[in-house]
């Protein structure tokens, strides 16, 4: 049985769904989503926004969970979306020191083009979803967690 929320999205992750999917969908039910809408929500931010390796789907995902926890929604205020973006540059911050300094998805797997069939290829053949992809889900996840849910 899973037990924590990284373990989960792993899992998530590992069972085909994307990294911004994986992410979100463990944090959604708890802010008040369906996890169901958030899978259809996250599902075109996975390898980058659909496979154009920009921003790192976990990353993505954790943001998503910054702003349904603190973003400015219908009946919000400029404070509230003040904080969605300073809670949003603390995450990335702390993910860039998990990673080389970055948030490129490109730049995360070695500057292989997922794009092409060549490039798929070889990201299948050093196994860098299973390697890296993971890694990413469950270091956005504990720190989105640090972040939403203060100890």
């Amino acid at each position: 049985m899973m037990n924590t929320k990284q373990e989960l999205a792993v899992e998530t992750f590992r069972n085909g769904y994307n990294c911004a999917q994986s992410v979100l969908s463990v944090f959604a039910e708890d802010l008040g989503v369906s996890k169901d809408a958030a899978m259809r929500l996250a599902s075109p931010f996975g390898s980058g926004i659909a496979y154009m390796q920009e921003t790192c789907g976990a990353v993505s995902g954790a943001l998503m969970v910054i702003g349904l926890k603190y973003g400015k929604g219908e009946n919000g205020t400029a404070e509230d979306k003040e904080r969605a973006y300073d809670m949003s540059r603390h995450f990335i911050t702390e993910f860039k020191k998990t990673t080389r300094g970055t948030i490129c998805c490109r730049d995360l797997m070695d500057r292989l083009d997922m794009s092409t069939p060549e490039g798929m290829a070889k990201i299948r053949e050093l196994d860098l979803f299973r390697i890296r992809c993971s890694k990413h889900v469950s270091n956005a996840v504990a720190i989105a967690e640090k972040i939403i849910e203060p100890r």
